[in-house]
């Protein structure tokens, strides 16, 4: 079987390949080692392989940036100096990773997993979450706003939807209550849980959650009904550009 080893250190790669090299629980015919995102892409668009090592943070970027590139069908064992990776990573997905400093043992095991799992493995689900757990650090879940004389902070959770009009952004709960905040959707939406909010046009953020019904008036005129009212006249429409990415959140 082909092997490839994506890791920047020279030390790591080479300790990772030695150990490969003198095992016996699968049979390897290559082993290519790479340094970076840009010669990962390069590889894969013309080499396929049967399992890949890959170190998280590389030096041009993250491992995780190579799937957005080109295709990639094999088992990947990632590495990681990461702990907290690690551990969202082992204890919701199917999957090994090799914590560093690793020791020989560890990496044995890991193979006796692939060596056991590899039929039912399922890339493709493992990078769409770690790329989830990757932005987890930089979601905003708590919003700070003026109500009179009090300062609050509103959870994302307790959020119907964010309403811009003008100049000025609103913050809609489920409790009926509406707050002033210090923002736009443009900037707002990319701070927010991809998987609760989405951007419907360019009045409105909703939380999937309050979603009452959907009306198709025809493939490019879609109608959103939210469980909570609103302070527009007009009806909720869903921007046209914005119809597919919309299908694919509500599947997701």
């Amino acid at each position: 079987m082909k092997i490839v080893i994506i890791e920047d250190e020279h030390l790591a790669s080479s300790y990772l390949k030695s150990i490969l090299e003198g095992q016996s629980i699968i049979a390897i015919s290559t082993i290519t080692v790479l340094k970076s995102v840009k010669d990962s892409v390069a590889f894969f668009a013309s080499h396929t392989v049967d399992l890949a090592f890959m170190d998280i943070h590389l030096g041009d970027g993250k491992s995780l940036d190579i799937f957005e590139q080109t295709s990639i069908s094999c088992p990947v064992i990632f590495i990681t100096a990461y702990d907290s990776y690690a551990v969202k990573v082992f204890r919701h997905f199917t999957i090994d990773y090799l914590l560093k400093p690793y020791e020989e043992e560890e990496l044995l095991d890991a193979l006796m997993k692939y060596k056991n799992i590899k039929a039912t493995f399922n890339t493709n689900q493992i990078v769409e979450s770690l790329v989830e757990i990757e932005n987890q650090s930089s979601i905003q879940h708590h919003f700070l706003v003026s109500h009179r004389d009090k300062l609050i902070s509103v959870n994302d959770t307790s959020i119907t939807y964010f309403f811009a009009t003008g100049k000025h952004l609103f913050i809609y709960t489920h409790s009926g209550s509406s707050y002033l905040y210090n923002s736009n959707l443009k900037d707002l939406i990319n701070k927010l849980s991809p998987v609760l909010f989405f951007k419907i046009n360019r009045k409105y953020i909703i939380n999937r959650h309050h979603i009452q019904q959907i009306i198709k008036h025809s493939s490019q005129k879609i109608e959103i009904l939210l469980d909570v009212s609103i302070p527009d006249t007009e009806p909720i429409i869903l921007s046209k550009k914005e119809i597919n990415n919309f299908k694919a959140w509500l599947d997701s």
